[in-house]
């Protein structure tokens, strides 16, 4: 093989277009397409085009309305989150690795797991009140078992091996979750971190709408109800970014920290 190819292949790899970039690029281009071409002939003139999201974007953005919900829904996502992390990750051990504590919570745990959270918010609206606690629980309840549920996956797929060298070297209990279940079950932790934070963002914006509590959730639905549509547009976009983003920062921590996971895949 000529070293021309060779620098072909190696400026191709890393050209922004390639792999799976140009096809997404294409499919935006042409969603774009069909809906500015589409909305402006069969809906009304307030449902939002991308022409018309584009010349609000920087208006919205900047407006203090607009980055008081961003930082209330946000913040009350990272609370909300790391509090289902912690109780999650620790409860799913327990389930992990006890025999007694599976068989007590499994049936439980999968039928919250299943169960809309839209159902429990007039419970906690009651418990709570229309204010933030009760968009803190429904985030809580959103993301937390989806944790449990990866993490006492991870804690049993630990290979035997593992408990067994542990137990050569008489680890104690702590030593043994701490030093090998964990680091063990970190792909299934990261797995549910992801699960969790998508599901976190949902029950925080759903919170807002039934609450009516200051928020992204809030600022899209009252945005909608007196048709500017476009300007809710903005803060759909910026959820939607915001959960890509996070999905791509738990990818880059996978590949930097655990570059052995998925080490085959393309």
């Amino acid at each position: 093989m000529s070293v021309t190819t060779l620098a072909t292949r190696a400026a191709y790899r890393r050209s922004p277009f390639a792999g799976a970039a140009l096809p997404r690029l294409i499919a935006g281009i042409i969603i774009l397409a069909l809906w500015q071409a589409i909305v402006p002939r069969f809906a009304p003139e307030f449902v939002a085009t991308p022409s018309g999201i584009a010349s609000v974007f920087t208006k919205v953005v900047a407006s203090p309305a607009f980055l008081s919900a961003a930082g209330v829904t946000l913040l009350a996502v990272a609370e909300g989150l790391a509090i289902a992390v912690v109780l999650g990750t620790a409860i799913g051990l327990a389930m992990g690795r006890s025999t007694v504590v599976d068989r007590a919570l499994r049936h439980y745990i999968n039928a919250f797991n299943a169960m809309p959270m839209i159902v429990v918010l007039p419970i906690f609206s009651l418990w709570f009140g229309y204010s933030g606690s009760a968009r803190l629980a429904t985030v809580v309840f959103a993301a937390i078992f989806a944790m449990i549920v990866s993490v006492a996956d991870g804690a049993r797929s630990m290979p035997h091996e593992f408990d067994e060298v542990g137990r050569s070297f008489r680890s104690g209990r702590l030593r043994m979750l701490f030093d090998i279940v964990l680091p063990s079950a970190t792909p299934y932790f990261l797995a549910g971190v992801r699960l969790a934070a998508g599901r976190a963002l949902i029950g925080a914006v759903v919170a807002e709408f039934f609450t009516a509590i200051n928020g992204l959730g809030y600022f899209i639905l009252f945005n909608s109800r007196t048709f500017h549509h476009n300007e809710a547009f903005v803060a759909v976009i910026f959820l939607a970014g915001f959960g890509v983003g996070f999905d791509a920062l738990v990818n880059a921590a996978t590949r930097r920290f655990l570059p052995w996971y998925r080490r085959d895949e393309k």
